[in-house]
Parts: structure tokens; sequence; C-alpha cells
């Protein structure tokens, strides 16, 4: 998420009460988690195993909960518990606004879109031209949708990311900040759910046809021009690239790339990346054809073992 104008170092350390190390007059324009982060990006990290990652990443300032030599070019803010102050941060920045109206006054629609009866438009949005949004679905406070977007009735755009830190108490909600981008001529099925980003974007690009009973997770991209099936459900900061198609209960898990062209057939999944231009099936998903042969060696075990005996 980009601040809507710059904060320095010190003015971000009296907010959180952190000691900083750096200029007082660093800037911060933006807030970020570790897999979204840009130059001018403020993250965080609290746990050994990620501290080198953190500093070395393209964020510039980094809420930290060790003592550390900044690299260069970059600043630190210490603290004791770094993802309470990010998730202080998150909310100073982007508070929850209450909603006044089932279309925000604020919000921002394009000629010839039509909203159905019930449909609820969050604030701060922005429809683009010649939208359909039917009755009962859902565009939470940020979201963009560009021209000829159709969304289905009671699809969810924009709802939070679904990532928990645990703790002895339960789990702490990292708080979401980030949004929804429906690009030109994109089709959200009914009872479809777009997660919005922690801090970035979930973008899904134009022409993109999804089927009913779809969830995508957080900070994932789609594609232009990809189909997907229904009751597939593809995990947070995933990348899926353009003209692939996923068919009916495709599982996809999270911070996977899936080549361009691709196709996974039904009932599949994968938890590993996948290069493009070929057919996959199965769980684990593997090239279609190798797939089937292995099935059909499979189906000649009852009869070998009979001989065996």
């Amino acid at each position: 998420m980009k601040l809507s104008s710059p904060i320095t170092l010190k003015g971000i350390a009296e907010l959180i009460h952190a000691r900083f190390v750096g200029s007082p007059d660093f800037l911060v324009t933006g807030i970020n988690e570790i897999h979204m982060v840009e130059p001018g990006d403020l993250t965080f990290v609290d746990h050994p195993k990620y501290y080198k990652k953190a500093l070395n990443s393209k964020a510039t300032t980094i809420i930290i909960n060790t003592e550390a030599e900044p690299p260069e070019g970059k600043a630190l803010l210490i603290s004791t518990n770094p993802f309470d102050d990010y998730v202080f941060l998150t909310r100073h920045f982007r508070p929850f606004e209450k909603a006044t109206a089932s279309i925000s006054p604020n919000a921002k629609i394009g000629e010839g879109t039509i909203i159905q009866p019930g449909a609820f438009i969050g604030n701060y949005v922005n429809i683009g031209k010649n939208c359909l949004i039917h009755a009962n679905a859902s565009i939470y406070d940020h979201c963009i949708l560009g021209d000829n977007v159709i969304v289905h009735s009671n699809a969810v755009i924009g709802a939070d990311a679904f990532y928990y830190q645990r703790r002895p108490e339960g789990y702490k909600k990292l708080e979401s900040c980030g949004r929804v981008i429906l690009e030109d001529n994109v089709e959200i099925g009914a009872l479809t759910s777009i997660d919005k980003g922690v801090s970035g974007d979930t973008i899904i690009s134009s022409g993109t046809k999804m089927d009913n009973h779809v969830q995508v997770g957080h900070d994932t991209f789609i594609g232009k021009n990809c189909l997907i099936g229904a009751h597939s459900a593809i995990a947070g900061v995933t990348r899926i690239e353009d003209d692939v198609i996923l068919w009916g209960n495709v599982l996809i898990s999270k911070d996977l790339v899936i080549g361009a062209k691709a196709v996974i057939l039904a009932s599949s999944g994968t938890e590993k990346s996948l290069e493009g231009g070929k057919v996959y099936f199965g769980i684990p998903a593997i090239e279609a054809r190798k797939k089937w042969r292995e099935l059909s060696a499979l189906s000649l075990l009852p009869d070998i073992i009979k001989k065996l005996k």
C-alpha cells in the first residue's frame, strides 16, 4: 500500500514507540508485507529464519526485533513485537470505515454500468464503464473494476486475506490493506470470492473468466484470458500466467507459478509450480499422458497379483 504522503522514519518511530537506526528524515512511502515490497516500503520481520531475507529485500525500512546494522540505503525500527506494530500501522494508515449506504457516495461508477438491487459497493471503489454488478454481489472498499466487467450474484470482491500468526492465546490476524483489481472484460461467477492483497493488490487481468464457487487468495496474480472452473481454489501469492485453463475443482497451493497456456484438468491439485504449454492431471498434478499411463498400469495390478498367488 502506498501512503497518501510520505512519512519520516522518526515519524513512524513515534507512532509505534520504537527506536530507529538511520536518518530521522529517511522517508517511508509505503507499507508492504515481505512478498510484495518495493523500494520506499516499510516491512517487518520477527523470526531469525527470515532476518536476512527481509534485510536484503527491496524494502528500505524494516521493523525488526533484534539489533542489526541496516544495509546501505536502508533504515531499521527496533521493536519488541514487529507483527503487532505492523498491524498498528496498517490500521493507522488505512482504518476501517463503516458503510453509510449500499452504494458508497464516494464510489466512482462509470457510464453505462448497471448495479442491480441488493449489491454492495464499498468506500472508494472505482468501477469502469458498461459493467454489470448482479444482486447481492459485494465489492469491498478500495477495489478497482475496469470496463465491461460482470460480477454475478453473491460474489465477494475484496474480502480480507487469510493470514494469521499463531500465538499462545490464539491466532493474531495480519490486517489487510490491499486491493482487488479486475481489469477490462473480466467475468466473475456467482458465489466466487477474491481476497484483497495483504498490502499489495490481487490482480485478475483482462479477459479472464471465472465460474461459480471459485476462491482466489491474497496477492495472487492471474493473467489475461484465463478460464477458471467451478470450485477451484487458488492460494495466496500465486502467479497464473496468460491463457491458463483450470477446469473444475482444481487446487493450487501458495507461492506457485503456473506457466502460460498450461491446462490443469478437473479434480487435480499441485504444490509445485508447473511449466506452461502442457496439460496436467492428478494429485499431485503431472503431465496428463504420463498420469493416464500410470493409471492404466495400476489397473493391471489385481490380475498380476492373482497370477502370483
